[in-house]
């Protein structure tokens, strides 16, 4: 979705991620700005840039440097949208410091001088202040809320638009009073030029979460860290479970003992893929062997879509179901199995924690609900 502002004389195109591209600009006024307006938003699809036929000689096609190539493509020529000069960037942030000092010192008055008299206000939700006086009145019941709240802002990006527009680009943050809780968002703001002045025209918040880390996202699994077995007349999978030193991997070892038969051992790392958000499992076993897994979470458990490789070059594959029983016990149960083409039997196991040694030190981490990722063999 785009946003179509007026900004002083001027049209612009505001991206919902909180980018802006002015696509075009032009003067306006009354009744012609606001077929400008409609017809802008008929036909400029996201992502396009090209020069509207209806009243073409009133307007210039300005585009940020990386569509240049697509607006040469299509024969059209204009000012370039371009970074700014370090004196432009320094006369920018005068202008930021200024807002930031009249909200810090609780002066709505002084915070809505800063806007045109027209200006607009959007925050995050989307909710519209315009003209001063509807951003005094927005900043008069906010500081009567929060006496003693406190702003800070930083610039990332100032581009400037011809000679009388600019876009601002930075993170804000806000706490009501000292030792509370940061509130952090994204913001752009275009200022027009009035004199030597460049008061505020148009300011958007956007939402800006930091992404979850790698730990945070490995949390549900964190009841692993410890040690575990399982006996059965079959024989005895031991498993122990420890977070990385760096918090980012959940890593473990399991010994599998058969009768007479010599010990087989794996290592596994189990960790967050942050591009398609989802947990995955790699396991390596003493063998040669290796395995993978993508894990989908269930009522009470998760699921597996394992596939492995063979020290013999063949590959294995199965479906793997965990079920969580309590505190203390989970259910692995391995189906759809087919090894070197061929399906073998499913097997279940009940894995229970093994009891810590007398004086022995607790897990580091919190515990949470269990998940345990078996190789698919």
């Amino acid at each position: 979705m785009l946003f179509y502002r007026f900004v002083g004389e001027h049209i612009i195109e505001i991206e919902d991620e909180g980018s802006m591209n002015v696509v075009k600009t032009g003067r306006r006024s009354g009744r012609q700005g606001a077929e400008w307006l409609l017809l802008l938003a008929a036909v400029v699809p996201v992502g396009a840039v090209r020069v509207a036929e209806v009243r073409a000689a009133e307007v210039q096609s300005v585009v940020v440097p990386a569509k240049a190539a697509n607006v040469a493509a299509h024969g059209t020529a204009g000012p370039a949208d371009v970074a700014a000069s370090p004196e432009f960037e320094a006369m920018i942030r005068r202008e930021m410091e200024a807002t930031v000092k009249a909200f810090n010192a609780a002066d709505p008055a002084g915070v809505a001088a800063l806007f045109m008299e027209k200006g607009e206000l959007v925050d995050e939700n989307g909710n519209v202040y315009t003209g001063r006086a509807e951003i005094t009145a927005l900043f008069k019941a906010f500081f009567e809320k929060f006496p003693k709240a406190a702003m800070a802002m930083e610039v990332t990006s100032v581009r400037s638009i011809g000679d009388s527009l600019a876009v601002e680009e930075g993170v804000r943050q806000i706490t009501a009073e000292a030792g509370a809780a940061e509130a952090q968002m994204r913001y752009v703001a275009v200022r027009d030029k009035v004199g030597d002045k460049w008061p505020i025209a148009s300011y958007r918040e956007f939402a800006d979460d930091p992404a979850p880390t790698a730990e945070e996202m490995l949390q549900p699994l964190s009841f692993l860290v410890g040690d575990w077995v399982d006996e059965s007349p079959e024989g005895r999978t031991a498993i122990s479970y420890r977070w990385s030193e760096d918090g980012n991997y959940i890593l473990g070892d399991y010994v599998l003992s058969v009768g007479g038969q010599p010990e087989s051992k794996s290592v596994q790392r189990i960790g967050w893929d942050p591009v398609e958000g989802v947990l995955r499992s790699w396991t390596f076993d003493s063998d040669g062997g290796f395995s993978h897994g993508e894990w989908t979470p269930i009522d009470n458990g998760w699921v597996a879509k394992t596939e492995a490789t063979m020290p013999d070059a063949s590959t294995a594959s199965a479906t793997v179901t965990l079920l969580v029983k309590d505190q203390d016990h989970f259910v692995v149960r391995s189906t759809d199995r087919i090894v070197a083409g061929g399906e073998e039997p499913d097997f279940e196991l009940v894995i229970a924690r093994k009891p810590p040694q007398p004086g022995a030190a607790a897990a580091a981490k919190p515990a949470a609900t269990p998940v345990v990722v078996p190789a698919a063999k």
